[in-house]
């Protein structure tokens, strides 16, 4: 029986903190991101991760270099509140090429089933050339909560996560085809869009 081919992908991690990246606590950002995407993606992955400090101008060129090395998706974790220095969403609007905000829209609407400082988060989403640059919380439950949104008792979708329109719109982008294990995270795509299994050479 062949096997199935994946696209591969490469995913840009970065995680976003003045503390950890200068090793006054660990980071627990960089580990979340890559457990929840290597558990959600069937395609085989390369990651390219960042732990950097919570500078505007270091964040927008790490975001720039992981765009130009070929990652269709990067996520960040960290620095999307409202103190002085988070500058993450300010240093992703200035690489953008076009804004996607109904991504922050569904993420605060996730996190406010969970508590009301949700509304203080500014997570934003841009497109970059073909790639996909989203800002998610910084803390490792929230992380999963916003990806995979909430489900009922019965393991039924109430909420759906952010996760389930990025493989489209990573498509529409021109980026590779990525394909979900639905017991983590069910992409949505039209049917025109659904690409049936390719067999292994």
């Amino acid at each position: 029986m062949s096997e199935t081919v994946h696209d591969a992908v490469r995913i840009g991690i970065v995680s976003i903190s003045d503390r950890a990246s200068s090793g006054v606590y660990e980071d627990k950002g960089l580990p979340a991101l890559q457990d929840w995407l290597t558990r959600a993606l069937r395609n085989p992955i390369t990651f390219e991760p960042r732990l950097i400090p919570d500078e505007q101008a270091g964040i927008s060129a790490t975001l720039i270099e992981l765009v130009d090395a070929g990652c269709s998706l990067v996520l960040t974790t960290g620095g999307t509140g409202p103190a002085p220095r988070d500058v993450t969403p300010e240093a992703t609007l200035a690489v953008a090429d076009k804004e996607m905000p109904g991504f922050g829209e569904q993420m605060r609407q996730i996190s406010l089933a969970f508590v009301p400082t949700a509304i203080l988060s500014r997570q934003v989403a841009v497109i970059r050339g073909k790639s996909l640059i989203i800002n998610l919380p910084g803390q490792p439950k929230a992380i999963a909560e916003t990806l995979e949104g909430l489900k009922n008792p019965d393991g039924s979708q109430k909420v759906n996560g952010i996760f389930a329109a990025v493989p489209y719109c990573v498509d529409l982008i021109g980026g590779p085809y990525l394909e979900t294990d639905d017991s983590v995270c069910k992409a949505f795509r039209p049917k025109s869009a659904v690409r049936t299994a390719r067999p292994a050479a």
